[in-house]
């Protein structure tokens, strides 16, 4: 189980001194980077939601979904159901991690070369043609003939967790690439519902939505590094993409993507000024000069937080409430599907059912594999970045603890 550095280091600090640290938040923070649990929790939620759509109280789910949220800021107004809330807000912080983890791959990983990049790109593509061309096949002519986009997209918040069920077994390059694959296809789903299903795209909204991306960009390049500083123009610019028709997930793709990768100081710049920092804050306590003693550990402070690459920082943050919060609320409110035998009877006689689960079932993996077999065959893309006996590479996140073990490097 791997537990990011610096969570650990400063939840073992607190446990010197804190009874609650030593005995909830250190094993808490074991817990929440167990590989695999929070697959767990998507797992159970999605059974639970199935069930529940399926017994006697099955009014009551969808009822508790359905329920209205108001947004109102002036003349600013977004109406929804608690469902979209999640699907739509939550969601786009899940997307956030993904696209994190993806700009990571782009920058030092898998996918840092155009060609390794492409592979997934490519890949994503025939997986959308190929099902496409099957439900068009059998629904050509037919009432559901424009439901041609229903099965194009995967599901990429439950792909991800399959993914960490799977755990080890499955190799750090494939991971990369199933990833990369599911975000491009999702991508590819957003573009064709804006082109062919929207009822319209709003240009003043996305306007604003460039604007306020355009202010981030410019707070970034400043130097601001505080969260806390970019919340209100991350929630507007939210809110912008939401009002402009796009599906408001991509926003948080975008933000991710947007993460520095670099720390502002290097680990070795930092052993270098804490020696004289340590000299200088010995010599003013000695004469008794606290407040250049307070102000040498303010810049103490600045220079640790500063060594660590805000990407890496707001991952380690966000990711135990995507995983453990936002997943298995999205499961809860998507899954329960009702599976009585009129529905059932309804589906088994469907053309349009027999053409999502066809283009799902047989058009989505022979698109996939057909496609990289072309771009690779074709040299247009490298499968390297799939290939399980690729060199290892260092985890983000040092720290191991194995059970009955010390802690180990």
């Amino acid at each position: 189980m791997d537990v990011p550095p610096r969570s650990y280091g400063s939840v073992r600090v607190r446990a010197r001194r804190s009874f609650i640290a030593r005995r909830i938040l250190l094993p808490a923070q074991v817990f929440l980077h167990t590989e695999g649990l929070g697959s767990l929790a998507l797992l159970a939620a999605s059974c639970v939601a199935l069930a529940w759509a399926n017994s006697p109280w099955r009014e009551s789910y969808e009822r508790l979904w359905e329920t209205p949220l108001l947004i109102q800021v002036g003349a600013f107004v977004i109406r929804a159901s608690l469902r979209d809330g999640i699907n739509d807000a939550l969601m786009a912080v899940f997307f956030f991690v993904v696209g994190i983890e993806i700009k990571r791959e782009l920058v030092e990983g898998d996918l840092s070369s155009p060609r390794r990049a492409a592979m997934p790109v490519v890949a994503a593509l025939g997986g959308m043609v190929a099902p496409a061309l099957i439900y068009a096949a059998l629904n050509s002519g037919g009432p559901g003939a424009r439901g041609w986009g229903i099965p194009m997209a995967t599901d990429i918040a439950f792909a991800v967790g399959v993914l960490l069920l799977l755990g080890d077994r499955v190799p750090a390059p494939l991971r990369t690439f199933l990833l990369a694959l599911a975000i491009a296809d999702d991508l590819g789903a957003i573009l064709v519902i804006a082109l062919f299903y929207s009822e319209g795209l709003s240009l003043p909204a996305l306007g604003a939505a460039g604007l306020l991306l355009g202010i981030i960009a410019v707070m970034r390049w400043g130097g601001i590094r505080g969260a806390n500083a970019y919340l209100p123009v991350v929630a507007l610019f939210w809110a912008a993409v939401f009002k402009s028709g796009v599906h408001a997930t991509i926003a948080g793709v975008v933000l991710g993507l947007m993460a520095p990768t670099r720390p502002w100081f290097s680990l070795y710049a930092f052993s270098g000024a804490i020696e004289k920092i340590a000299r200088r804050f010995r010599r003013a306590l000695s004469v008794g000069d606290f407040d250049r003693a307070e102000a040498l550990m303010g810049q103490l402070e600045e220079l640790s937080r500063g060594t660590e690459p805000p990407l890496d920082r707001r991952l380690r943050l966000v990711h135990p409430w995507s995983s453990f919060v936002i997943l298995p609320l999205f499961a809860l409110a998507n899954s329960g599907v009702s599976l009585s035998g009129e529905v059932l009877s309804a589906a088994a006689t469907s053309r349009t059912a027999w053409g999502i689960a066809l283009g799902l079932v047989l058009g989505k993996p022979l698109g996939i594999l057909g496609a990289s077999w072309l771009a690779a065959r074709l040299r247009w893309a490298m499968r390297s970045v799939c290939s399980p006996g690729g060199a290892k590479r260092n985890p983000g996140w040092a720290f191991r603890i194995e059970p009955g073990s010390q802690i180990s490097r």
